[in-house]
């Protein structure tokens, strides 16, 4: 059987060994992946182990495997990996987990924070990303500036106008 974090690999030799405890996860994202395939088997005490031991209490277990229970899961994406190497404490991972439940299909975008304790990776805190800033080039045209073909015209009049 194919893991469902989509990681092409077969689950008895990705997520299931380190769900079940025989390893841990090396990685930041591997921990992510195992967690999301926890949700689709439910596997909950894996859910909980693997939170971070400070806010471990404020997580309703039970609530998760109510939701877990009556959820279709469809597949994880995995959008960047950052630090949460091997040799690193802290990583983040976004991804992209789709689901469906009785209201339709849905997509949970999140920055998830992991954080290596004693050599064990755990799940920090999840966010939703911030919409990302675009930075410019080039300095913007004003509407009331020259055009920058040359025409002569206003920006507005001219190309700002297409």
């Amino acid at each position: 059987m194919q893991c469902p974090c989509q990681s092409g690999k077969v689950f008895s030799q990705c997520c299931e060994p380190i769900i079940t405890g025989l390893k841990k996860a090396e990685t930041a994202e591997q921990l992510m992946r195992a967690r999301y395939t926890a949700y689709t088997q439910i596997a909950m005490d894996f859910i909980e182990e693997t939170h971070d031991p400070k806010t471990r209490n404020d997580i309703d277990i039970e609530a998760n495997r109510r939701w877990a229970e009556t959820t279709k899961w469809k597949g994880l994406e995995i959008l960047e990996t950052t630090q949460g190497g091997i040799d690193d404490e802290v990583g983040t991972v976004e991804f992209k987990a789709t689901f469906e439940t009785d209201e339709g299909l849905h997509v949970h975008h999140e920055l998830s924070e992991f954080r290596k304790q004693d050599g064990v990776w755990h799940f920090s805190d999840g966010k939703t990303p911030g919409v990302r800033t675009v930075v410019r080039s080039e300095a913007k045209v004003g509407r009331n500036d020259p055009c920058p073909c040359g025409s002569g015209k206003k920006y507005k009049k001219c190309c700002g106008n297409a």
